[in-house]
């Protein structure tokens, strides 16, 4: 027969080298076991003292009852942080799943919390001695302001709420600075902060 012309030439043999003296096997150690994260203290609703007139208490019911889908009564924990913020508060996402225990997503779109639950939470925010006033905004909106002009840019003020802090998808950030911003892309940061202030 004879060879054909497409096949490639035998690879040369390679020597046979010694064998290697297998080593013994070593102990993996086991990695230490990451220090347990500090356990932040929850919040024992049952020991806050609830401190609202009558007139307080019924306006806040009326709030909550606008918030009540079912018609039970209750409302889904992740609509509590929008009902405080109706009702002139101003929590973090953060703030509200520690009051409520931090709760899984599963069970802010699940649980549900009748209002006589909700007004120790609504005063735990109230007395929240951390509260940010209008001020403590501004002034860390200022740093941004290169010209001094009480202005800052509305691109670097978007970047800004996408990044930082409790971050903000395009369309919260869209739906907040819906006319805010000037004919040059600017933002007068006071008023900015009172319109989020009054939201």
């Amino acid at each position: 027969m004879a060879p054909k012309k497409d096949a490639k030439p035998a690879a040369p043999a390679k020597k046979a080298e010694p064998a290697k003296k297998a080593e013994p096997a070593k102990k993996e150690e086991p990695l230490p076991e990451p220090p347990p994260k500090p356990a932040v203290a929850a919040i024992d609703l049952s020991a806050v003292k609830v401190d609202f007139t009558p007139d307080q208490i019924e306006d806040y019911r009326e709030a909550f009852g606008l918030f009540d889908r079912v018609g039970d009564g209750k409302v889904a924990y992740n609509q509590i942080a929008d009902i405080m913020r109706a009702l002139g508060q101003n929590p973090t996402n953060k703030e509200v799943k520690h009051i409520l225990g931090n709760p899984s997503p599963e069970d802010m779109a699940a649980k549900r919390v009748e209002f006589e639950q909700f007004l120790p939470m609504l005063q735990t925010v109230i007395n929240n001695p951390n509260k940010a006033q209008f001020e403590d905004y501004v002034e860390g909106l200022r740093v941004f302001d290169k010209e001094g002009n009480g202005t800052v840019m509305g691109a670097e003020l978007r970047i800004v709420l996408s990044t930082l802090g409790e971050k903000m998808n395009e369309a919260e950030i869209d739906a907040l600075m819906a006319g805010q911003e000037d004919e040059n892309g600017c933002v007068n940061y006071e008023a900015f902060v009172k319109h989020i202030m009054s939201v």
